[in-house]
This record gives C-alpha cells, sequence and structure tokens, in this order.
C-alpha cells in the first residue's frame, strides 16, 4: 500500500488553492502551525485537533534491551516521545474504503 508522501510543500499548496492565499502566504501559514504544534509539544501540552486526533509527549523510563545481532544487553536510556492517537472520524474515513458497500 505504498502511496505518496504529504510533503510541507504539498499542505502549502493546498492552503494556496482552497484559501486563495498568496504562496508565500500559504507557506507561512502551514509553518507557523506546525511551529505552534512543535512548541505546544516541547512544554508537554497535549496538542488536539478536532475529528483529526491529538499529539502527545510521554515520558519512557531507563530499560535494558538486547542488540538483536549480538544479545548483548544495552541499555536504553529514558527518552521523551510523540505518541498521536488518531481520533474515531479519522479512523472511520481511513476505514470507509474497506467496508463493502450497501446491497452488496
Amino acid at each position: 500500500m505504498a502511496g505518496h508522501t504529504v510533503t510541507r510543500a504539498d499542505l502549502s499548496e493546498a492552503v494556496y488553492q482552497e484559501v486563495g492565499l498568496s504562496r508565500n502566504e500559504s507557506a507561512d501559514l502551514v509553518e507557523t502551525i506546525l511551529n505552534e504544534i512543535a512548541v505546544a509539544l516541547e512544554h508537554g501540552e497535549i496538542v488536539k485537533i478536532s475529528s483529526f486526533g491529538s499529539f502527545s509527549v510521554r515520558q519512557k523510563g531507563q530499560r535494558i534491551g538486547r542488540n538483536p545481532k549480538t544479545g548483548e544487553e544495552v541499555p536504553i536510556l529514558p527518552r521523551r516521545v510523540l505518541v498521536f492517537r488518531a481520533s474515531h472520524v479519522l479512523k472511520n474515513q481511513i476505514n470507509e474504503e474497506l467496508l463493502p458497500a450497501p446491497g452488496e
């Protein structure tokens, strides 16, 4: 199920086409939105986008892992990880194509 990767340029072009801002203004708007999301996540805030999903940062503690090649135990340091949880609306939208059409 390989497909096209959506880039910042694609998002900017979509804003340009839909909203009617100039290409530069559209690119600036996309950059501003992405920057606001990133800054909120850096501060540990949860970012909720209605009908899309929510982003949050979770703290993971130190643990012992294994190098799969050698089997050697390796400490995995504590870190913060980004978590995305899709909304039910988005999940349903993604799975619509898998549902049979009425009467089938």
